[in-house]
């Protein structure tokens, strides 16, 4: 039996989006879901009750790249494994690590069987590949281990895309070969190929034909139109295997999950409310609040009507611009639990309107109000 053992409940009828479960070793994860970031073994403010009682996360995110540099695989795994070592029960999926180093530029050089760079730390040379992520992340412990892939650049040529997403198979299969199939973590294939859907659907088969326990998509909110992202989200929906979860990374706004469950996805990821919230920056069903506006010095609404997340039951609008202009650290942590909050119960209601059966009266109501106030 599959370490992650994942179910469709229900379908709606007149396209790909569905509500599914998740069971983990950790926990149970219902699906679609947000995933918040805890890059360095940490949600940014945030403490494990706070994801557990009032954000109602039931999986989070840890980060191969940051937490190898910053406190060292080895000493997680002395301490008894990431869940052990961040006091978080449930659930964790970890990125390999391929996305942060694609970040660093010029500042990396990519081999066949890896990328060497400079840590941003202390400057020392590192190389990640396939087997060191996969050894890292058994390390780490997580319930879900993603592949180690080469993401590809927006903007790029065809032959660009090609050669980038070919060394993302061979790596993929790399990365199966060092972590095998068992019954302790769930490995998960990553789908790239630009923005061209031919490469998209040969990138898709080549990760389906490796026996992984779930399907990635990257790549993507790497600059690009909104309209690319969707395209190839549309390319690749009517082909994504209907028995494996279905993970888009680093996605995005609330209208993004919206349109990305509308297509079969199942999982997301993003640090946008998480930054946007540190940076005065709050997310409601009429679009993006920001506390910073003068406006909001004598206003006493909650951040947004009906919300019950801990911040908009106690505080003002007023009290929060307060706590932002005057850079007091409690700003960041309640902005924090709201966007969250409000990032989670959309899934939340996203699951319920598929449960009811009107999934498609749903999205249409809530990406024409959050569309035409943002």
């Amino acid at each position: 039996m599959s370490v992650a053992r994942f179910e469709v409940l229900h379908r709606d009828a007149s396209g790909f989006a569905r509500r599914g479960r998740l069971q983990l070793p950790h926990g149970v994860v219902e699906t679609p879901v947000f995933m918040p970031v805890g890059t360095q073994a940490t949600v940014k403010s945030l403490t494990p009750a706070d994801l557990t009682d009032d954000i109602k996360a039931s999986i989070i995110l840890g980060n191969t790249y940051h937490l190898m540099l910053r406190p060292g695989a080895d000493l997680v795994e002395k301490m008894g494994g990431l869940h052990r070592f961040m006091a978080w029960e449930k659930p964790i999926l970890t990125d390999s690590g391929g996305f942060q180093v694609w970040s660093l530029g010029d500042l990396r050089k990519i081999e066949e069987h890896g990328v060497r760079f400079r840590s941003h730390i202390d400057g020392a040379e590192i190389f990640l590949g396939p087997k060191q992520s996969m050894h890292i992340q058994r390390q780490l412990g997580s319930d879900i281990v993603m592949a180690f892939d080469e993401c590809t650049p927006y903007p790029a040529s065809v032959d660009e895309a090609n050669a980038s997403m070919q060394m993302s198979m061979r790596w993929a299969a790399e990365c199966r070969m060092h972590l095998p199939v068992n019954n302790h973590q769930a490995l998960f294939g990553i789908v790239q190929g630009g923005m061209y859907p031919d490469l998209r659907l040969e990138s898709l088969d080549a990760v389906a034909a490796i026996d992984f326990e779930g399907i990635a998509i990257g790549g993507l909110s790497v600059g690009e139109p909104k309209e690319e992202m969707l395209a190839m989200l549309d390319a690749l929906a009517p082909h994504l295997p209907a028995d494996k979860p279905h993970y888009v990374m680093g996605v995005g706004t609330p209208d993004d999950l919206i349109e990305g469950v509308d297509r079969g996805i199942d999982m997301f990821d993003c640090v946008m409310p998480t930054r946007n919230a540190r940076n005065g920056t709050l997310f409601t069903d009429n679009g993006k609040l920001n506390i910073k506006n003068l406006c909001h010095a004598e206003d006493e609404q909650p951040i947004m009507e009906g919300c019950s997340c801990y911040t908009c039951t106690h505080f003002s609008r007023a009290y929060l611009r307060h706590l932002y202009m005057a850079k007091e650290i409690l700003s960041s942590r309640l902005n924090t639990l709201h966007n969250l909050h409000y990032y989670c119960d959309l899934m939340q209601r996203a699951r319920t309107a598929l449960e009811d059966g009107n999934w498609p009266e749903f999205r249409d109501q809530f990406l024409q109000r959050y569309r035409d106030d943002a």
